[in-house]
């Protein structure tokens, strides 16, 4: 027979990079019979190794073929040709030296499509400049670009935050969304994605002096567009952090501390820079995490 195409997750992979720059690929052909009856040898089966959480979809039918979400899994996408048979095989006592054989099959051939979504406990969202980044640096070793403009972030940023008791979990900085990111308008269309992975979301709402907008607004028109993209999204567990704690704005401080009491949302009032309610913010979510 021919190969088999083989797709395997790995935790050593961070990206699909290598495939964008190599998108055919080909199993080994299977090897002839030979004579005195040898009979032929198996094609080599090709492996093609990605990052644990690719989703693997047929092009055609956009139909989900396998999620590759833990390390080691693998899925056959494409099989090899049934190998044939040779004249030897048709010989009886009554026809010695057949002269017909029964030629090998061709082996599957198909498109797919492979998407990489992030595997993280926690999702950092919210406008650009509200302080994710700055949060992320903060809590875990994860050293993501930090600067007072929007769209500092141009890729997802992943940090594993450790606790006492041995207790750790992994949150992801998701690049900033904008009004009409659902529609691709800004950098969040392209990682709205990763958050459908996350176990809760955080969203981290600017009170400070500098903010723009009133802050109840901000988070409405985020979670609108989270809905617009997928609506169960806001099914999952969303926690809002009022973040710049340090230059914080009163008024802005106690519409935010309202609206959440309105819509029993749990509140944090956190700053990244004196560390102020953070060690709470991150036991809550800790323990949030653990009863999933």
């Amino acid at each position: 027979r021919g190969g088999h195409i083989i797709i395997e997750a790995t935790a050593r992979l961070n990206t699909l990079l290598d495939l964008r720059y190599q998108q055919k690929y080909r199993a080994g052909r299977g090897k002839h019979g030979m004579g005195k009856k040898m009979q032929g040898k198996d094609g080599q089966n090709l492996i093609i190794r990605v990052p644990v959480g690719t989703i693997i979809k047929d092009a055609v039918d956009d139909q989900v073929l396998k999620d590759l979400s833990s390390d080691r899994q693998s899925i056959t996408v494409a099989h090899g040709g049934k190998g044939g048979l040779g004249n030897a095989h048709f010989a009886t006592s009554v026809r010695q030296t057949p002269r017909f054989a029964q030629p090998g099959e061709k082996g599957e051939e198909r498109w797919l499509v492979l998407e990489l979504k992030l595997l993280a406990d926690v999702g950092l969202i919210g406008l650009p400049n509200a302080g994710k980044s700055t949060l992320l640096s903060v809590v875990s070793a994860a050293k993501p670009k930090i600067a007072d403009y929007p769209f500092t972030t141009l890729v997802p940023v992943l940090g594993v935050v450790k606790l006492e008791n041995y207790r750790s979990f992994v949150m992801a900085d998701i690049p900033g969304l904008i009004e009409g990111a659902h529609q691709g308008i800004g950098l969040g269309f392209q990682f709205l994605r990763h958050v459908e992975r996350t176990a809760l979301l955080l969203h981290l709402v600017d009170i400070s002096d500098m903010s723009e907008g009133d802050p109840s607004d901000n988070v409405q028109k985020i979670n609108h567009e989270l809905t617009l993209y997928n609506s169960e999204l806001m099914a999952k567990h969303q926690v809002i952090a009022g973040t710049k704690m340090d230059s914080a704005n009163k008024d802005k401080l106690h519409k935010l501390q309202r609206f959440c009491q309105k819509k029993k949302i749990d509140f944090f009032p956190i700053s990244s820079v004196t560390g102020k309610g953070i060690k709470d913010l991150l036991s809550y979510l800790s323990s949030h995490i653990q009863k999933k």
